[in-house]
Parts: C-alpha cells; structure tokens; sequence
C-alpha cells in the first residue's frame, strides 16, 4: 500500500531546509536591511538552529521506528522552546507603552559577566528593544512569523511521533 506521507528521511530534510530558509531570512534582515536582533530574537534563532540541528542528525541518520520518534520528540521540544520565547516576544511587542520594560545590557557583555541563569532571567524578561516592530510581513511581526515557523515545526514533529513507519 502506497502512503501518501514521504519517507520519514525525506520529511527531516524538508523540514531542515524549512530551517535553513529561517535562518537566511534573519541572517538576510540583520546583514542586508540592517535590522539588529533583540535578545528575544536571538533566543529565537537558537530555537530554529536547535531544531536544524536535530534535523540534519535525523536526516543523516536516517533512523527506524523508534528513532524518527525520538528525532521527532526532540524536534518537538526544540519548536516548543523557541515558540514560547516567541510567544513571551509577541507579548511584549503588544504591551501599552508605558507597561514595556526598560533597557538591559548588551546580550554579548550580560553572558561574559553574569551567570547564565542571571542572564536567560534578564533576557526573557523583555526589553524596550523587544517590544518594537520594526519589521512586518502580510501584517505579521518577525516574532508573530517566527511563532508560526515554531507551530509548524511542533506539528512535524507530533507527525513524527505518531506516524507509522514500517
């Protein structure tokens, strides 16, 4: 029987390359538009390499049953961090004014002088940077965009998950 579904193999692949094309995006706004990344953005970004990474493994890999459900589990997991990290951004881009957290140090400075507990604390709790959009797609923020990306990438991997592979 013919299963509309592709190798679990081909979906890690195309899922990566969705990855990659993330990545180029940001990359292409930071260096090309001249948009630099607020905490939360980067934070992002490590979301989306987190997953490529569990992707490229998987894709190299090419696991059997137990396997694409653990890459899948762990896909999961990376989209759900980073979409949280979106969601906490999204929010603060739609805080009134007067509510939006001040500034914090520079995310390079914080992580050479205070403990990363002290530092995943101070960036997540949002700075003014965080709450400007500076940037929109068909109405949607970078964060809102990204937020979307992390859905879709959670989904993937619950396929994974419950999917039969023979």
């Amino acid at each position: 029987m013919l299963s509309l579904i592709p190798a679990p193999r081909q979906l890690n692949l195309l899922a990566l390359l969705a990855c990659i094309a993330a990545m180029a995006g940001a990359l292409y706004l930071q260096h090309v538009d001249g948009l630099e990344p607020c905490p939360l953005c980067i934070f992002q970004r490590i979301g989306v390499i987190a997953a490529a990474l569990i992707l490229l493994i998987a894709t190299l890999h090419g696991p059997q049953r137990t396997g694409v459900r653990i890459y899948g589990a762990l896909t999961g997991l990376a989209a759900i961090a980073g979409g949280a990290v979106s969601i906490r951004h999204i929010w603060l881009q739609n805080l009134p004014p007067d509510q939006v957290p001040s500034c914090i140090l520079p995310l390079d400075y914080m992580l050479e002088t205070l403990p990363l507990w002290d530092v995943l604390s101070q960036v997540l709790s949002g700075t003014a940077q965080c709450a400007e959009v500076t940037w929109t797609f068909l109405g949607l923020s970078i964060a809102e965009g990204t937020l979307i990306a992390f859905i879709c990438f959670t989904l993937f991997g619950v396929m994974q998950l419950v999917r039969k592979v023979d």
